[in-house]
């Protein structure tokens, strides 16, 4: 078990802070900043609960299909603890990690509860209903955060009515749920009702550290469009992502031949393809089949690397089925650069307006998928005018617009006042 710390340097909190605890399954590397930027935010104090260190030693994707060891700080700059492991697989699922220790972290000497709020990231797994039942007992009460749509895959007639018993119940559990977005807050006012308390949480990157990183990738593009070996003049499309096959990669890559003005002739754009995974092999044997030599297989990127590719990409295309959010998008709009995905990504009606800041298509259409492409480059201008309108978009959708929704869910549920929100607000902003 790894020893409590607190590594953010802030000064101590004042005795009214609301007391926090976070439960999730293992350090996530998206999660990261937000957790510091929590913990550096005055009246409210953060401990985080992890199930396992897994991403932190390093562990096999299977997604990405390679090792991975994240090149960013996990860790650094908030409270946080291991909890003693029952069961590691090294990944995350409904019967691993398992952990035990939590009760006696949720209570003091006394036996009163330690925390003001616990906030479980999910609600599937037995480290989760651990957490949601434990707080209970304790009488803390328990906000909730998931990415989950109604656009998950289709359930059976059975299959939905137990789902509909299993919401019944966790309703009792959770005092409110802190939404990631538009798609995700129809969802959990289909399963708990209209009038259960929700509050945004936008799912939101570090916007300040990908618009740093990417502006500083300008002073090596030409290394890497050496090293990849693109001409300067040519536009780039760019998909990074695990090429799963949910992921729909094979679309792309058919839209993106199809741009090619006769047989035998290239397209003006090239095709840069960032990720690996399971289907790397076929995909590389459809670009193969194409017979186009604009295609281009970068294998598996590190956080620290992708800037570099956002920099060097005129559009970004996410042709995704069956995906929660997408922050990627998030991530790239940073870089000023347009977006194509498709309307089952659940980033898309809080972050593009199809036409405005890049184009929304009806998954696995890809004659819409061409046609986008084709809108993009419709103009030397069009690509750079919705580029600058997709990076104004997504500053405004940012961790500030966190720390809002998380203290207005506090004082909700705790009941205690919160310094920056609003009286009126007391009971609750709702989504």
């Amino acid at each position: 078990m790894s020893s409590s710390s607190n590594l953010d340097g802030s000064p101590p909190r004042p005795r009214t802070a609301v007391r926090l605890a976070y439960l999730v399954s293992h350090p996530i590397q998206y999660q990261a900043p937000l957790l510091r930027r929590i913990a550096a935010e005055p009246g409210i104090e953060l401990t985080v609960f992890f199930g396992s260190d897994f991403s932190v030693k390093g562990y096999r994707d299977e997604g990405f299909g390679v090792d991975v060891t994240w090149d960013i700080p996990l860790l650094d700059g908030y409270r946080h603890e291991f909890l003693p492991v029952l069961r590691d697989k090294g990944t995350e699922g409904v019967f691993t990690p398992i952990s035990h220790g939590l009760v006696t972290r949720l209570t003091n000497a006394d036996g009163s509860a330690r925390f003001d709020a616990l906030w479980v990231h999910g609600y599937a797994t037995v480290n989760q209903m651990h957490g949601l039942l434990a707080a209970k007992a304790l009488g803390i009460p328990v906000l909730v955060r998931s990415d989950s749509s109604l656009r998950d895959r289709p359930r059976g007639g059975a299959k939905l009515l137990a789902k509909k018993a299993f919401f019944a119940g966790l309703r009792s559990l959770v005092a409110g749920v802190l939404v990631t977005g538009t798609m995700n807050r129809e969802y959990w006012q289909h399963y708990m009702g209209e009038d259960f308390p929700l509050f945004l949480l936008p799912y939101a990157v570090d916007n300040a550290w990908w618009q740093a990183r990417c502006h500083e990738a300008a002073a090596t593009r030409s290394e890497l469009q050496t090293e990849l070996g693109l001409d300067p003049k040519r536009p780039v499309i760019l998909f990074a992502s695990k090429m799963q096959t949910r992921k729909h990669c094979d679309d792309l890559i058919e839209a993106y031949a199809r741009l090619a003005p006769a047989p035998g002739t290239e397209p003006e754009p090239y095709l840069v393809l960032v990720g690996d995974g399971e289907e790397r092999a076929a995909l590389e044997a459809q670009a193969a089949a194409t017979g186009l030599s604009s295609i281009r297989f970068c294998g598996f990127r590190n956080q620290s690397e992708l800037p570099r590719f956002f920099d060097l990409a005129d559009v970004f295309v996410l042709p995704s089925r069956h995906e929660p959010w997408g922050l990627i998008v998030n991530e790239i709009m940073n870089a000023a650069c347009p977006v194509i995905i498709t309307d089952d990504c659940g980033c898309h009606p809080d972050l593009v307006t199809d036409g405005v800041e890049g184009f929304v298509y009806p998954v696995r259409d890809i004659d819409a998928l061409e046609q986008a492409l084709r809108l993009t480059f419709a103009t030397p201008q069009t690509a750079t005018e919705m580029g600058q309108r997709a990076l104004e978009r997504i500053e405004n959708w940012s961790f500030e617009q966190d720390i809002v929704g998380l203290k207005q869910a506090l004082q909700h549920v705790a009941r205690k006042r919160l310094a920056g929100v609003d009286a009126a607000t007391s009971s609750g902003d709702q989504a």
